[in-house]
């Protein structure tokens, strides 16, 4: 490896788990970032966070349309 280049983080980030899947709910990603991201976040923890994160979405449009329709 020679100076120029950045040894990849390889410890997995939760917090960047929540803002890979955040910005995959958008559906724009950086391709660069992309790349980190597939080298620091392990797929079990991406799987985890888009549960958490569909639960609260939907979690938040009942309450949305419920408070819409009373």
């Amino acid at each position: 490896m020679s100076n120029h280049e950045q040894a990849p983080k390889t410890s997995p980030s939760l917090l960047r788990a929540f803002v890979m899947v955040a910005w995959s709910f958008f559906g724009i990603r950086k391709g660069a970032e992309h790349r980190q991201d597939l080298l620091t976040v392990k797929p079990l923890q991406i799987v985890i966070v888009g549960v958490i994160c569909g639960l609260l979405f939907v979690s938040f449009l009942a309450v949305v349309v419920n408070f819409v329709a009373s």
